[in-house]
């Protein structure tokens, strides 16, 4: 080989273009992983596989595509993050209800007219402005969802010739076609607010522009389409490439209008693609005054029956403490009143059952102390049918005029006829049976019986707790044309088993069975414990569990003093 030849090849494998012949260079023993590098990598690549299956998910949601498409261009980027931030569908549907609410120009109306116009201007840009793809996601789309149909529209589908304003140069060209929108006032933006959209492509996709000259058809054609300047030999339309204002406009006589600046029209051309500000800035800081921090702060519940396989009872209870409340006293009687509100929608809004009632509180001057360490309870029974719902609840203390709202999701379930299902369980410090005349009537009655909720479970114990139940679809014997269920109930503390009572229910005469029970809590420690009943059918052959957890609270300092003289 010649000497040129080696200083060639030497060359090449220095370059790493050539290996040497002895074969492929050995790459640098790679360094071995101690324990924890690869317990880290383990962790790392399980973390990235439950990210990968969260974003799956995420992209057959449609909460993604509310985020995405109908809401894109309004939805600030504060509220995008927080809406990325949630972990549950029923936060996403109470973050969807806020976002409406705060835009709603009118709360106290059924109809949320921003939200309806929003809409609105989505179907019209899909009709108007589709262009190979949907009218929503064009330029002029996404400018009339946000801002709504322009004061004054200048539309030239065909091009053609074109006589340019003096602020442009003058003179005539010829244009591709192109649309000039105007605005007399935009909030945050200003007023004369002018936009311009060129469909260079004759494709029908209209951009958004910030360069007047793009509609221009014949900028790069030498000698066509000059200004006054250029046709009167003062300047040339090679001038126009030299520009540093981001356009190829000519050379004007004179000066021009301030929203012709580089500055402007930039700034101009990134507020009007931002969403709009919140309007209503007092109904703004209300709600989040509302989510954040309620003046009122109240416990709720709702409880489940069922009345037939496409109707169910929902008992709503609702207690705020009396402290929260504000006393007048009258005459040496302490009264607060409640204006309570509550109203039940579909997931799409559609109102379905509203409630509203006045609750008052009277106490005379030596009850009062002792009152404000208890709690008021109101009760508002709905029938609804088995969906999923959101539920508003609107309290004011008409004294102080403090107002506490919640926004929950509720799921009312379904019980389908043929299989065993029961309520839900209703853990009470209150169960009692009401006059004939009185069955189904009134606040907490369930039937024949008033059945009050223990709202926090907690009890004494000297006190006694009241169970309800009711056990749906048990199953009919054909010779003896009755039912037969056994009944267990069982409470554990600490995952063990401390009590257990079963029950014969053999003597049932139909297939739906209410139970109520008292359990004694005496000799039982303070602590979390767990009741669960087992309702097993023998016709049927089917076991249903409910449960529900209760605590004991230790006896007041009080009682403890007095038992330990006793």
């Amino acid at each position: 080989m010649s000497d040129r030849k080696l200083i060639l090849l030497s060359a090449l494998i220095s370059f790493g273009l050539v290996l040497p012949p002895c074969g492929r260079a050995q790459d640098p023993p790679a360094k071995e992983q101690t324990k924890e590098e690869k317990k880290q990598a383990e962790k790392d690549r399980k973390e990235r596989e439950k990210r990968a299956k969260r974003l799956q998910e995420e992209l057959a949601s449609p909460y993604k595509k509310w985020m995405e498409e109908e809401v894109a261009f309004i939805l600030t980027d504060e509220e995008r993050k927080a809406f990325l931030a949630l972990s549950t569908n029923e936060e996403r549907e109470q973050f969807i209800e806020q976002f409406w609410l705060r835009r709603d120009p009118s709360p106290d109306t059924v109809e949320n007219e921003e939200k309806e116009e929003h809409y609105r201007r989505i179907a019209y840009a899909n009709e108007r402005f589709a262009s190979g793809i949907p009218g929503w996601r064009t330029d002029r789309g996404r400018i009339y969802i946000i801002h709504g149909p322009a004061d004054e529209v200048e539309s030239h589908p065909s091009g053609g010739a074109y006589n340019r304003p003096y602020e442009e140069g003058g003179g005539s060209t010829s244009t591709f076609p192109f649309e000039k929108w105007r605005y007399r006032y935009i909030e945050g933006i200003g007023n004369d607010v002018i936009l311009e959209f060129v469909d260079p492509s004759g494709s029908g996709e209209y951009r958004l522009t910030m360069d007047p000259s793009e509609k221009d058809a014949l900028l790069h054609v030498p000698g066509a389409g000059l200004s006054d300047m250029e046709a009167s030999g003062l300047a040339s339309k090679v001038d126009r490439f030299t520009r540093s204002d981001g356009t190829h406009l000519p050379t004007t006589q004179g000066g021009q209008p301030m929203r012709m600046n580089q500055f402007e029209r930039l700034e101009v051309f990134a507020k009007i693609q931002r969403p709009p500000a919140v309007k209503f800035r007092d109904l703004e800081q209300l709600v989040t005054a509302r989510i954040v921090r309620n003046q009122i702060e109240f416990d709720y519940r709702f409880d489940f029956l069922r009345v037939t396989s496409e109707n169910v009872l929902v008992p709503v209870t609702v207690q705020i403490p009396n402290r929260q409340l504000t006393f007048k006293n009258d005459q040496g009687v302490h009264s607060a009143t409640m204006n309570i509100f509550g109203r039940v929608t579909t997931i799409t809004g559609r109102v379905v059952q509203t409630f509203e009632d006045v609750v008052s509180r009277d106490f005379p001057e030596s009850l009062l102390e002792a009152s404000l360490k208890g709690a008021s309870v109101y009760q508002k029974a709905i029938p609804l049918r088995p969906g999923r719902y959101k539920l508003d609840l609107v309290i004011k203390d008409v004294n102080s005029g403090n107002v506490g709202v919640s926004n929950v999701v509720m799921p009312v379930p379904r019980c389908e006829d043929g299989n065993l299902c029961t309520s839900t369980l209703i853990i009470a410090d209150q169960i009692e049976r009401v006059p004939v005349k009185q069955i189904g009537l009134g606040q907490f009655v369930l039937g024949a019986s008033k059945v009050r909720p223990r709202m926090d479970r907690s009890f004494t114990a000297d006190e006694k707790m009241g169970v309800y139940l009711q056990v749906y679809n048990l199953g009919i014997d054909e010779a003896s044309k009755k039912p037969s269920a056994s009944v267990a109930y069982v409470i554990h503390k600490d995952k063990e088993e401390i009590q257990r009572v079963a029950e014969n229910t053999s003597e049932l005469t139909g297939q739906q069975v209410t139970l109520e029970k008292i359990v004694t809590l005496n000799g039982m420690a303070p602590g979390k414990y767990k009741l669960e009943i087992h309702v097993t059918d023998n016709i049927a052959k089917q076991t249903v569990t409910s449960s529900g957890e209760f605590i004991i609270k230790p006896a007041p300092k009080a009682a403890q003093k007095s038992a330990a003289l006793n």
